[in-house]
């Protein structure tokens, strides 16, 4: 039996509350504190997890409201949330294609150009997945959160993740440290950080 205590992931909720206060969109990006991992939704801990490494290890696990599977969340990463109004039910593929569309843009002003967005939330480059999204919509907003893989340490994702339960086709069923890739690589790239900073600049709506 695990010992294992699941807390909900609220990082993002206040920006929910404020879109849908005021209708006006939101933007946050920065990079995680500590390295923690994140269920989704429906996520099951004794499926998508090594329990006896995050017992052991004690790394704290987070539920978020959004879909998709379990990730590993850590310094060398940057988050990217975006909160808008939304008055129709959402349409999770026209949304998730919009939002990438919009950070795609975003990474392109700052330089970074090779980035695709490949099935429906996922970024690659080459054929290394760096990046992957999911969506919450409550009544009156939707929130596209985007982890986004600069500096990320595999060997955690390696320990703490089983193989996801779910995967995309251009997976093709590689572990965690063959499929995981960085978004930026060599000499001179930014580190997390930096990102974090060019990015918010970049996704904030003129005013």
């Amino acid at each position: 039996m695990t010992t294992v205590a699941v807390l909900p992931y609220d990082r993002e909720q206040d920006l929910v509350d404020e879109v849908r206060a005021d209708g006006r969109p939101r933007v946050r990006v920065y990079r995680p504190r500590e390295t923690a991992i994140v269920l989704g939704r429906g996520s099951r801990l004794e499926v998508e997890l090594r329990l006896a490494a995050v017992e052991r290890d004690g790394v704290p696990v987070y539920r978020r409201p959004g879909g998709g599977c379990a990730v590993v969340l850590d310094p060398g990463n940057v988050v990217v949330a975006l909160a808008e109004p939304q008055a129709a039910l959402p349409r999770p593929r026209e949304l998730f294609a919009a939002f990438s569309e919009r950070l795609l843009r975003a990474l392109a002003r700052i330089g970074i150009t090779d980035v695709r967005r490949v099935d429906a939330s996922d970024l690659a480059r080459g054929d290394r997945k760096v990046g992957g999204a999911c969506l919450y919509a409550p009544r009156g907003a939707v929130l596209y959160t985007a982890t986004l893989l600069v500096e990320p340490r595999v060997d955690r994702i390696e320990r703490y993740l089983a193989h996801p339960p779910r995967e995309p086709s251009w997976r093709r069923g590689r572990r965690h440290a063959d499929f995981v890739g960085r978004l930026v690589d060599g000499p001179g790239s930014p580190t997390a950080a930096d990102l974090a900073a060019s990015l918010e600049t970049a996704l904030r709506p003129e005013p």
